[in-house]
């Protein structure tokens, strides 16, 4: 019978709370230290976060020497999903606030994701994703935020930031004429969609599925820089 076996703690910065990463089987799996036992994440179920990637950098992958942005590095299957869409030339980097989340994907994570931090197209930073975005002004193709649960911050309340007027904005700087910028949530939300639309992006709403085609879907907005 499996059952969750502890293998590490890391504290989130700023917040006083912990990551917790378990083995259970032949899976991974995080949660949030004294939560309610839900997963934040687990190594079988990532359909939603290999598109997050996967629809911009399809859409970007023709541009010149395209670089894109990931905010939130998490089990790495949305890196692994930006290189696999993106060619060459591309340069993929990550921004990943808790450093034993970078620790995890350089050990037992890694190999789930099929190593893409080992690519040289890839790059990833201990860094906050909203200094990354302030300077960086037209810096990018396509960003891809995955830092929390949603629009509505789980696991540390600095991430509402991102995606309030000012971050939504700060994304619009940041990325390069007709930039698309795709933000993955655990639900939908009309008044995010909105936000959006304020920020001056054209913004579709997609539903996909945490895991084949049918069970859980998450949501993914694709939002165009007008």
């Amino acid at each position: 019978m499996k059952r969750f076996v502890l293998l590490d703690t890391t504290p989130i910065p700023d917040n006083g709370g912990a990551l917790c990463l378990f083995e259970y089987g032949e899976d991974f799996v995080i949660k949030i230290q004294g939560g309610d036992g839900g997963q934040l994440m687990n190594t079988r179920m990532h359909g939603s976060e290999d598109a997050l990637a996967e629809i911009p950098c399809r859409k970007v992958a023709a541009r010149a020497q395209p670089r894109v942005l990931i905010g939130g590095l998490g089990m790495g299957f949305t890196l692994a999903s930006a290189l696999k869409h993106l060619g060459k030339n591309a340069e993929v980097l990550v921004a990943e606030l808790v450093p034993g989340v970078i620790e995890w994907n350089r050990g037992p994570l890694g190999e789930k994701a099929g190593n893409p931090m080992l690519d040289p197209r890839a790059k990833v930073l201990h860094e906050d994703v909203a200094l990354v975005l302030k300077a960086e002004p037209q810096g990018f193709d396509a960003i891809m935020l995955d830092v929390d649960n949603g629009p509505e911050g789980l696991t540390q309340r600095a991430n509402n930031w991102l995606y309030s007027s000012g971050g939504l904005n700060a994304c619009a700087r940041a990325l390069r004429p007709k930039g698309i910028l795709a933000v993955w949530s655990a639900s939908a939300d009309k008044k995010f969609s909105e936000k959006l639309g304020k920020a001056g992006f054209k913004a579709e709403e997609v539903q996909v599925y945490a895991h084949g085609n049918k069970g859980t879907r998450h949501t993914i907005w694709i939002a165009v820089k007008i």
